[in-house]
């Protein structure tokens, strides 16, 4: 344990509860550029006085997402990666918009996921900093903006920035049991539309060409693939489709979700929900599919818990017990695990309740996690 970082992040916690108010309290929701925009400018006035270039990757539609590179970052050698995103999934028309704090948590939109990540990120460094290490450790850190819709617009970039990194590290949130992530299963996000052919209930024959009676089947195919003892998971999630009871219906939609452990299930799963959705039941029925999103498995690979067994050695000198997990859910670790590096997430402050109005952080946990990932840093 190195006193000098402990003692710079124990002097500077009302600092890093400042910053994450003034965070959450940007209201930045994935289609809100402008929001978005704001908090990278914010984000940027922090790591320029450590000596880090900033620059940002533009965008018309989606928020502008900062590149930071340390002042040991030489192109021709290979870097250490840290992501984080700065979008969250609530509306900028929210009535969830404000930020507070009770004796031992913290609550507010993005308070977890993951504003409280950035903060954890940036003061670690700052205590690097504060030290004179920057000048040692070649890190570049992408500050996303639309993580929370799939990255359409950073995933190219945080794929190139994987290729140039010998290991990576992100900081979504942490395990309410101290989790952090070494696996995270892959998903496909799809939309489904049924057209058929629209009619008089009444009068409608045996072989009426209903949409939603093979939405029907291809609900019942669909949910039949899960296999949860493997990790599977199908789900039709919403579905929508007629204009009343006494009419055929012509069209029905359905949005579908997808989640797997490995890329060979990936290929699978594929190839099985292609094949239902291409078999029509009902005749005059017709089907198109469009996938919205998809996100890689990151499986549990050996890169990973070597990784992890470092970041656990460092957090018991420490005197914290810290344990693996595979999520369920996605993020931009799984696109950087497609790079074949060591990638581990969920170093950010415990937290809960994500994408709802009670989504909260430990208070304690913000600046625990601060200075673990200070003393993981200062060991690369």
């Amino acid at each position: 344990m190195n006193p000098e970082i402990t003692a710079y992040i124990m002097d500077n916690r009302s600092a890093l509860f400042s910053l994450l108010e003034e965070l959450v309290l940007i209201q930045s929701h994935s289609w809100n550029k402008a929001g978005v925009d704001r908090v990278s400018a914010r984000i940027a006035a922090e790591m320029k006085p450590m000596g880090f270039s900033c620059k940002f990757s533009k965008s018309s539609t989606y928020g502008d997402t900062l590149v930071a590179r340390s002042p040991a970052w030489d192109r021709n050698k290979k870097q250490i990666l840290i992501t984080g995103h700065m979008d969250t999934v609530f509306p900028e028309d929210s009535g969830f918009n404000w930020y507070k704090e009770s004796t031992t948590q913290c609550f507010g939109p993005g308070v977890a996921d993951m504003k409280g990540g950035l903060v954890v990120g940036i003061f670690a460094l700052k205590a690097l900093h504060h030290l004179g290490r920057l000048d040692q450790i070649p890190v570049t850190f992408i500050f996303n903006s639309d993580e929370e819709i799939g990255s359409p617009s950073s995933r190219a970039l945080i794929q190139e920035e994987s290729k140039r990194s010998r290991l990576a590290y992100v900081l979504e949130a942490g395990g309410l049991s101290n989790e952090i992530v070494t696996g995270r299963k892959g998903n496909f996000s799809l939309n489904l539309t049924i057209t058929g052919k629209a009619g008089h209930a009444a009068f409608a024959g045996p072989a009426k060409a209903s949409a939603i009676l093979e939405l029907a089947h291809k609900t019942l195919a669909i949910e039949a693939m899960n296999q949860p003892d493997q990790g599977i998971c199908a789900n039709v999630g919403t579905i929508q489709g007629g204009i009343g009871p006494n009419t055929v219906p012509d069209k029905a939609q359905a949005a579908l979700d997808f989640r797997f452990p490995t890329p060979e299930d990936a290929r699978k799963i594929k190839a099985r929900f292609t094949q239902i959705i291409e078999t029509m039941t009902v005749p005059g029925t017709a089907s198109q599919m469009t996938i919205k999103s998809s996100r890689p498995a990151m499986p549990q690979s050996d890169g990973n818990i070597w990784l992890f067994r470092q970041i656990r050695d460092i957090a018991l000198d420490l005197g914290v017990s810290i344990t693996q997990e595979l999520r369920q859910g996605v993020s931009d670790a799984n696109i950087i695990a497609k790079s074949n590096i060591p990638v581990v997430d969920g170093l950010g402050p415990v937290g809960a309740k994500d994408h709802s109005e009670e989504e909260y952080i430990d208070k304690a946990s913000l600046w625990e996690r601060t200075l673990l990932f200070a003393h993981v840093l200062a060991l690369v």
